[in-house]
């Protein structure tokens, strides 16, 4: 099974496209997704492609800093650059229905109002510091098992 879902949030404004012949839209962004490596925070740079009207509507109401969520498959592939050399891209293609969910625009955790989403409009998995939210209990008992 090829299934990858990212939640990120764009390192630019997306790319739109049309097909030369079809017009069909894609679009393009790169994905910064949070992770920790040895309790540091950094970043995976993520490339997405998306097709059809997802592009189109990914285009018009996201822009550098907006957080998405991406939900598609991976994907590689090859081609010769222009200097006769093989290069090879791993990339996420998201999903044609569904595949692209606006989440919020950057410092905002009351998301975008300009987009549209099906999911609740909050900053759950927005990457953000989550130690302020939590504060310690001290019971007196310690752990309950």
């Amino acid at each position: 099974m090829n299934k990858v879902v990212l939640i990120g949030r764009l390192t630019k404004d997306p790319e739109l496209r049309f097909i030369p012949g079809s017009g069909t839209a894609t679009c393009t962004l790169t994905l910064a997704v949070d992770k920790f490596v040895k309790g540091e925070k950094q970043a995976d740079f993520v490339p997405v492609v998306i097709w059809g009207k997802q592009a189109k509507s990914t285009a018009n109401y996201m822009s550098k800093g907006s957080q998405v969520a991406i939900s598609g498959r991976i994907q590689t592939r090859s081609y010769e650059a222009k200097d006769g050399t093989k290069r090879y891209v791993t990339e996420v293609v998201a999903d044609q229905f569904g595949g692209v969910e606006f989440l919020g625009s950057k410092g905002s955790s009351q998301g975008n109002p300009g987009a549209y989403s099906n999911q609740p409009q909050d900053d759950t998995f927005g990457g953000g510091n989550f130690e302020e939210d939590i504060t310690p209990v001290d019971d007196g008992e310690g752990m309950p098992f």
